[in-house]
């Protein structure tokens, strides 16, 4: 049990590299097998202990406040801070950057008054917060930021840190070229806080953690801390990133995600009140068929797939390592290989998205409830 710690999740951000599936979701809210990723972060907190966690909010923020409410269906309490203005009769997100969100939240109400882990609200962890913790007060240091190592052609998509032999950070570089970088450990958007780390964010301007905070804290020769830890880190940064973690997933390498539904074959989990021709279709696990899913004659299954609730699956259709959103309609003998496929839009593993009626695509697709 971990005591005496307060929890933050980042989550104001706009998700614009993983666009569309932020058109209509802040990138906390993105689902994985029917739950939004932040859920699996407060669950992960509740685990450890950590019952106040603050939320900062701006793009589409409602969606979060709504779902989550004040924590209590688990066990923890959750407070929010909008960040944005009312501009011409309409509210406009205008978030802060991620340190000056913190210097806000603390300015508004003094929520940062003891050690605080820090977490970006868009990735899935299994981290053992206890032994971060300890390492983290062992050393007395002002902020610690846990660290994983990357292979060197991945660097520019993170904040790089460069330590010394004890671990101290020399230098924050974010997202710096393959050529540039003077190490290979990458910040996993997990810190550790003490409150007067907080104090050192200049207030009411935008301030970010990583190109801003952390260089201040290198400047002024404060213990400031890297901790290379070795665990389950799933970063949704990019569309190809949501793909390759919902299959990871699928194939049950991520110990702590149970399959919902009910395992009725082999990798074949399935939910309540679906209609399938069991013995005229192929399904290949693993593959998870939530409630309400019509599967036709003749269609085609191959997994990992994650199939969402009243989706249907027309006749000699094939669905190949792919993910259907809810009431996702597919088309009579299409074939959807190693896609993203929601009732308005499609997008491949690498980002390219086409949306309903879109004349360079040969897919039909729809939603099913028409």
């Amino acid at each position: 049990m971990t005591t005496q710690l307060k929890g933050m999740i980042l989550a104001a951000g706009q998700g614009t590299r993983v666009r569309p599936l932020t058109k209509d979701l802040p990138k906390p809210m993105i689902p994985i097998l029917g739950k939004p990723v932040m859920e699996y972060l407060i669950e992960h907190l509740a685990r450890h202990g950590v019952r106040e966690i603050m939320v900062n909010v701006a793009h589409l923020n409602s969606k979060i406040e709504q779902y989550f409410g004040n924590g209590q269906r688990w066990g923890v309490e959750i407070g929010y801070s909008y960040e944005g203005i009312y501009d011409h009769g309409e509210l406009t997100p205008k978030p802060l950057g991620s340190a000056g969100g913190m210097r806000h939240i603390q300015d508004f109400g003094g929520f940062f008054d003891q050690t605080t882990i820090v977490m970006c609200g868009d990735a899935l962890i299994d981290l053992d917060i206890g032994s971060a913790l300890f390492e983290h007060k062992q050393k007395k240091a002002i902020v610690s930021v846990v660290a994983m190592e990357v292979p060197s052609a991945e660097v520019s998509n993170y904040g790089m840190v460069e330590t010394d032999q004890a671990g101290r950070v020399i230098s924050f570089q974010e997202k710096p070229m393959p050529q540039d970088a003077r190490s290979n450990l990458a910040s996993t958007g997990i810190y550790f806080f003490e409150p007067e780390a907080i104090a050192l964010i200049p207030p009411g301007v935008n301030f970010d953690i990583g190109s801003q905070l952390f260089p201040l804290l290198v400047e002024k020769n404060l213990p400031f801390y890297a901790q290379n830890r070795f665990y389950n880190w799933i970063d949704i940064g990019r569309i190809s990133d949501y793909w390759e973690v919902l299959q990871r997933v699928l194939r049950g390498e991520i110990s702590y995600m149970q399959m919902p539904g009910k395992e009725v074959r082999p990798g074949v989990w399935v939910g309540l009140n679906t209609k399938i021709d069991w013995d005229n279709v192929k399904i290949e696990g693993p593959v998870y068929i939530d409630s309400g899913t019509q599967i036709d004659a003749g269609a085609e299954i191959i997994g990992p797939c994650w199939i969402s609730h009243g989706s249907h699956i027309y006749k000699n259709a094939k669905v190949i390592r792919s993910v259907l959103f809810e009431y996702t309609r597919i088309s009579e003998g299409m074939t959807f290989s190693e896609m993203i496929i929601s009732p308005n839009y499609c997008v491949d593993r690498s980002g390219e998205t086409y949306y309903i009626g879109d004349d360079r695509c040969p897919l039909r697709w729809g939603d099913a409830r028409f």
